[in-house]
């Protein structure tokens, strides 16, 4: 009497458990740099509201002028320079109202190791009065 064989041979079992095990490799690897790159995003966003915040302030607390500032905010650090503006007329003895440009830098820096080591990069003008 032959009876009919329900299940899974041995031989069936184990490939499907190296299928299993090379699917799991495989989504774990996708699944930390998937998190890694998410902690990058954190740090450069971090890194962009930092040097925006420089930008905001430069001009405001006091009157524009040529120089550089540095700083440390946790483990990052930024440094803004400002300078005159190679495009910008040089101001004129007696004139009234003269606008000034001036080239506004700010460099973040974030990253210990050089191979680790990332920075992030804004310039822009700002326009100040040259009255005199």
């Amino acid at each position: 009497m032959k009876r009919d064989c329900r299940g899974f041979s041995l031989l069936e079992v184990l490939v499907a458990f190296v299928i299993l095990a090379l699917s799991l490799a495989v989504l774990m690897r996708i699944f930390s740099g998937g998190m890694r790159n998410i902690g990058a995003a954190e740090e450069y966003s971090r890194a962009v509201a930092i040097a925006e915040s420089e930008l905001a302030t430069v001009g405001v607390d006091a009157p524009l002028a040529e120089g550089q500032h540095a700083g440390e905010n946790g483990s990052f650090t930024w440094q803004t320079t400002v300078t005159r503006h190679a495009g910008s007329p040089a101001p004129t003895e007696g004139t009234i109202g003269g606008i000034e440009l001036y080239q506004v830098e700010v460099l973040v820096n974030w990253g210990q190791a050089p191979a680790a080591a990332r920075s992030v990069r804004f310039v822009t003008l700002r326009a100040a009065s040259g009255a005199t």
